[in-house]
C-alpha cells in the first residue's frame, strides 16, 4: 500500500461528510434518527431532515433536552445521532451526557460540529478546545476526531454499527482530502501514515494534514519520522503507541485542542506507565482562542507544519543517549 498523500485540489469539510453519511444511513436503516439544537444548517443534519423529515427532531436551543431526547429514543430501540456545536454539546450538556447516556450505556451518538479554533470568526466563546478532555474523562465513553472528509464518512458508518455511547468531533472549514488506498477506519486503531525511526508524530483532526507536511519537511532535514493518525482518542491504540515509542524513542502529539487533557495527555498517561520516552505536545498552550480566520488562527497559535518540525527537534534532543 502506498503512503497517503494530500489531494492537490480536493478540500472538503468533515461536517459535510457527516451530513452525507447520515443520508446514506437513513436510506439503509429505519432505526436511525437525528436530533439537532436549531443548528442543522451548520451541523449539516439538515441534509437528513430534507430526506427523512419524520425521523428528524429539532429540539430548539436546549442542549440538555437534546441529549435527554436522544437517550429516550435510544431506550425505545432507535439509534439517535444528536448534534450541536462542540462547545454546547460537550460543555452545556455534560451532566446529561454523563448521567443519562453514558452511565446507563445507551446507544447514543453525539456528533459535535465546530470544534477547535478553526471555528474562526465565531471567537473564543465558540472555539471548543476542551471537548476531548471532558468527554474522555467519562468512564466507558468513546471519543473520536477524524482527519478528513473520507475518514469522517467511515467513522459515522462505524459508530452506527457500534453499540454504546460515542462522541465525535467534526469541523467547519474545508480541509485537504487525504488520498488513501484500502484504508478502513476501525474504532481504537491507529492508521500508520508513514514509517520512520527518529521520532513518531501522533496526530488527529485537522492536525493530520499539518503533520503530513511536517514529515516531508523533516525528511529534507535528514530526520526520519513515523506518523500515526490517532482518530480514536479513547480507547487509544495502546499497542501502536508503545511499539512506536520503543522504535523511535520520542513522541510528538498534534491536536487542535488544549495540550492539557486531550490526545497529548492520553499518550503521556499511557507511556509514563508502560514505556517512558519524551512526549512533546503541539496544541493550544492552555490559552483561549481569538476571533480570526481559521487559517490565520492556526498560524497564530503555532499549529502549522513548521511548528511540528520545531517540536520534533525538541523531542529528539530529549531522547535518551
Amino acid at each position: 500500500m502506498g503512503a497517503p498523500s494530500q489531494s492537490t485540489a480536493d478540500k472538503k469539510a468533515t461536517r459535510d461528510a457527516y451530513g452525507e453519511a447520515l443520508v446514506e444511513l437513513g436510506a439503509s436503516r429505519q432505526d436511525i434518527v437525528v436530533l439537532d439544537a436549531d443548528l442543522s444548517g451548520s451541523t449539516k443534519t439538515a441534509d437528513f431532515k430534507k430526506k427523512y423529515p419524520e425521523r428528524f427532531f429539532n429540539v430548539g436551543v436546549a442542549e440538555q433536552n437534546l441529549v435527554g431526547h436522544a437517550a429516550g429514543l435510544a431506550l425505545s430501540g432507535f439509534v439517535p445521532f444528536a448534534s450541536s456545536f462542540a462547545m454546547f454539546l460537550s460543555g452545556r450538556a455534560w451532566e446529561v451526557v454523563r448521567n443519562s447516556v453514558v452511565y446507563p450505556k445507551l446507544n447514543v451518538k453525539l456528533v459535535a460540529s465546530h470544534g477547535g479554533i478553526t471555528v474562526g470568526e465565531d471567537g473564543a466563546s465558540h472555539q471548543c478546545i476542551e471537548d476531548f478532555a471532558i468527554m474522555r474523562v467519562i468512564p466507558e465513553m468513546t471519543v473520536i476526531c477524524p482527519s478528513d472528509f473520507n475518514e469522517t464518512k467511515q467513522v459515522i458508518h462505524a459508530i452506527a454499527d457500534y453499540k454504546g455511547p460515542v462522541y465525535v468531533r467534526v469541523g467547519r472549514p474545508a480541509i485537504p482530502v487525504i488520498e488513501r488506498e484500502n484504508y478502513k477506519f476501525q474504532i481504537g486503531k491507529a492508521e500508520v501514515m508513514s514509517e520512520g525511526k527518529d521520532v513518531c508524530i501522533i496526530a488527529n483532526g485537522v492536525m493530520v494534514n499539518e503533520a503530513m507536511i511536517a514529515v516531508g519537511l523533516l525528511k529534507e532535514k535528514g530526520i526520519s519520522a513515523s506518523l500515526l493518525n490517532m482518530a480514536t482518542i479513547k480507547p487509544l491504540d495502546r499497542d501502536a503507541i508503545i511499539a512506536k515509542a520503543k522504535e523511535c524513542g520520542a513522541i510528538v502529539t498534534c491536536e487542535e485542542h488544549n495540550v492539557i487533557g486531550g490526545l497529548g495527555s492520553a499518550v503521556s498517561e499511557l507511556l509514563s506507565e508502560e514505556y517512558p520516552v519524551p512526549v512533546i505536545k503541539v496544541g493550544m498552550k492552555d490559552t483561549f482562542g481569538k476571533s480570526g480566520t481559521w487559517s490565520g488562527l492556526l498560524d497564530y497559535f503555532g499549529l502549522r507544519a513548521k511548528d511540528v518540525v520545531s517540536h520534533v527537534e525538541i523531542a529528539i534532543s530529549k531522547k535518551k543517549k
